[in-house]
């Protein structure tokens, strides 16, 4: 199984992956051949990074187009009062007597260090489909969870909206 993607994050990668394609890969070539132009290849600094630098490209491309071809198409059902696919939620967590918000996004979109969760991290996962009020558990490992109240849910279909403070 791959990542879950939307249409909208599909078509990022694939415009992505046109991009490096036409424009970095270019550029990268040139970096090598304007480099290789300095001489002495075993002590060329230049010649090294712009190698590195082209090759990171070409695996960045590889991993990209990987990545599309096991991609499921990720559709969003939720009501408009339930969480959902880009929305922005605003958890109350019981035992810590703390609010937080969170965005709910695919795999390759998380980033939680900025509370953008994936919708396969345990608490992406718990909070799909509830709604405004309801109690809900989060599992983290057997036998171990906490409880969090959501308190607003805010609907949203712009992907690259940032994360909105209530």
């Amino acid at each position: 199984m791959g990542h879950q993607l939307t249409k909208q994050d599909m078509k990022k990668i694939r415009d992505e992956i046109k991009y490096r394609k036409l424009v970095v890969r270019k550029q990268a070539l040139e970096e090598v051949k304007e480099a290789r132009a300095h001489g002495d290849l075993s002590e060329n600094f230049e010649y090294k990074a712009a190698k590195k630098f082209k090759n990171q490209n070409e695996s960045r491309i590889r991993y990209l187009e990987r990545l599309l071809r096991n991609a499921e198409v990720y559709e969003d059902h939720s009501a408009e009062d339930e969480v959902g696919m880009n929305n922005t939620v605003r958890v109350y967590f019981e035992d810590d007597d703390e609010e937080e918000v969170f965005k709910i996004v695919t795999t390759v979109r998380g980033d939680s260090l900025n509370n953008i969760i994936s919708i396969e991290s345990p608490i992406g996962k718990a909070l799909l489909g509830h709604k405004t009020g309801e109690r809900v558990y989060i599992p983290v490992r057997d036998g171990y969870g906490y409880y969090v109240r959501i308190v607003e849910v805010q609907k949203t279909n712009d992907e690259s909206e940032n994360i909105q403070r209530f």
